[in-house]
C-alpha cells in the first residue's frame, strides 16, 4: 500500500534523492508501509531509506470511547431491569382490618405492618365493602366481630356470596369467646376466629397459612 509521507516522518535526510516530487527534504514523497514486528511501529520505505515511524490511528480512541459508551448504556438497562425486578418482587400482601374500636385498629395495624404487609383499616363494614368494590384485590380481612350497623359476621356473609370477593380469606376477631359464634362464623366461611387482644403468635399463624 502506498501513501504519502510529510517531510517531518521521513525527515530531510540529505540523500538528494529525486522521486519526482523533489527531495525528501523538500515534502512529502510516496513511500511504501510496511509492517515491523512492533505493532505500534511502521517502517517508511523511500527510495531505498528506510527510518521507523510511529503509526497513531486516529479512530481506535473514538471507537473505545464508543465501547465505553455502549457499556454504560448496557449497565444502566441493566440498572433498569434490576429495579422493575425489585419493585415486583418488594410488594407485599394487601390486608384490610375492620375494627369500629380506634385502639383496635392501631393494635392490629401495627402487627401486620410490622410483618411487612400493606394493610388498609377501616371503621365498619359498609365502609369496608365499599373499598372492596373499587379495589377487590386484597389478599386478606381481618374483622372485629360485634360492630354498629354491620356485624363482622354479616359482613363475612356479603364477601362469602359475591362472586369476586369470596375468594378472599376472612379472619373474625372478637374479645368475647362464645363458642356458637365461633361455630357460625366458621361455617359460613371464615378462616379463623381470633381473640382479643391479637398477639405477634397470632399474625405470625394466620399470615404464615393464609398469605405464603
Amino acid at each position: 500500500m502506498e501513501m504519502r509521507v510529510p517531510a517531518a516522518v521521513t525527515g530531510g535526510c540529505g540523500c538528494g534523492v529525486d522521486g519526482g516530487g523533489g527531495c525528501c527534504r523538500g515534502g512529502g514523497k510516496l513511500a511504501d508501509w510496511e509492517e515491523g514486528k512492533d505493532d505500534e511501529m511502521k517502517s517508511v520505505v523511500v527510495k531505498g531509506w528506510t527510518r521507523m515511524a510511529q503509526v497513531v490511528p486516529l479512530h481506535d480512541n473514538a471507537s473505545a470511547e464508543d465501547d465505553d459508551d455502549d457499556e454504560e448504556d448496557d449497565d444502566e438497562d441493566d440498572d433498569d431491569d434490576d429495579d422493575e425486578d425489585d419493585e415486583e418482587e418488594a410488594a407485599p400482601p394487601y390486608v384490610m382490618a375492620v375494627d369500629d374500636s380506634s385502639v383496635d385498629r392501631a393494635v392490629i395495624t401495627a402487627l401486620l405492618r410490622r410483618s411487612k404487609y400493606r394493610v388498609t383499616a377501616v371503621d365498619s363494614g359498609k365502609r369496608a365493602l365499599e373499598i372492596l368494590g373499587s379495589e377487590p384485590n386484597v389478599s386478606m380481612i381481618i374483622t372485629d366481630y360485634w360492630m354498629p350497623e354491620m356485624t363482622g359476621y354479616d359482613l363475612l356473609k356479603k364477601i362469602k356470596e359475591s362472586s369476586e370477593l369470596k375468594q378472599i380469606p376472612v379472619v373474625i376477631m372478637s374479645s368475647e369467646n362464645v363458642p356458637t359464634r365461633i361455630s357460625r362464623c366458621l361455617e359460613e366461611g371464615a378462616e379463623d376466629f381470633l381473640l382479643k387482644p391479637v398477639r405477634p403468635a397470632d399474625i405470625s399463624r394466620i399470615t404464615s397459612r393464609m398469605l405464603q
